[in-house]
């Protein structure tokens, strides 16, 4: 049963996987036609059946997960297991809180099986590079990321001496969200600069603006080319749930758990 649930590397696992796709993409679209008012008012009762029968079928899916795995607390509180949990909850949490159900459209991130349920090893392992980069690009980014909301707050500040309430600057926090929207090259129009000095302010947070969106691009592209890996993603170890392994491994590289041969 786990092999057939967790894995892609027998017929019988990709059937069930490429099954379990469908009913995802089923139950996607049906939550989309029903926030659709006129398709709502008609078909409101085939809607909601539908929707508990996939879900229904989901519960069933998950339970046996846990049941099928040797650690289910792993399971559990993997990525994926978490995933699987919130695509459930939402229906449940209708009978309590209306309009709750629409949030069943996280089931979309089920879809990331996709790649290696098909065994797309390309895309994996780029997948796998681009996560990498940008574990190890966070705390440039977080620190750089704070450097600019410093700056925001700065010029926020000089614009509201600038302008003032007269030009539509009626506070420092409405100042800090046209730097914000300028210097993100946005631009809704809403507030604009009147005198001559903010007008100058602004051209500079303008430009400014594309050598910080261009920043953290190039911190996470050197990340990238230092990232390097070659992992076949259809075998999964059931001890820590841990995805990549070329289907003749002995052993996990994440826990050491060594692999059934015999399977």
């Amino acid at each position: 049963m786990f092999r057939i649930i967790f894995e892609a590397d027998t017929s019988a696992g990709k059937a069930f996987d490429v099954l379990l796709l469908v009913l995802i993409i089923a139950s996607v679209i049906i939550v989309s036609l029903e926030s659709i008012v006129a398709l709502r008012r008609n078909y409101l009762t085939l809607f909601l059946t539908m929707e508990w029968v996939f879900t229904i079928l989901f519960t069933i899916e998950y339970i046996l997960r846990i049941y099928s795995t040797p650690k289910p607390l792993k399971y559990v509180f993997s990525f994926f297991g978490i995933v699987d949990l919130l695509s459930i909850i939402p229906t449940y949490m209708s009978l309590f809180i209306v309009g709750s159900q629409y949030l069943l459209v996280v089931r979309v991130l089920r879809l990331l099986r996709i790649a290696r349920i098909f065994k797309l090893t390309r895309f994996i392992n780029e997948g796998q590079v681009l996560s990498s980069a940008l574990r190890a690009s966070a705390t440039k980014i977080l620190i750089f990321i704070g450097t600019v909301v410093l700056l925001i707050v700065i010029i926020g500040s000089t614009m509201y001496i600038i302008e003032g309430a007269a030009s539509g600057f009626t506070s420092i926090p409405t100042s800090i969200y046209w730097t914000i929207v300028t210097l993100t090259t946005v631009g809704y129009g809403d507030i604009a600069p009147q005198t001559a000095l903010g007008q100058i302010v602004a051209s500079f947070v303008m430009i400014m603006g594309y050598g910080i969106i261009a920043v953290p691009t190039g911190i996470v592209t050197v990340e990238m080319s230092r990232s390097e890996r070659q992992m076949t993603p259809t075998r999964v170890c059931p001890n820590c749930h841990q995805e990549g392994h070329p289907n003749n491994a002995y052993f996990c590289f994440n826990c050491g758990y060594k692999f059934d041969r015999s399977a």
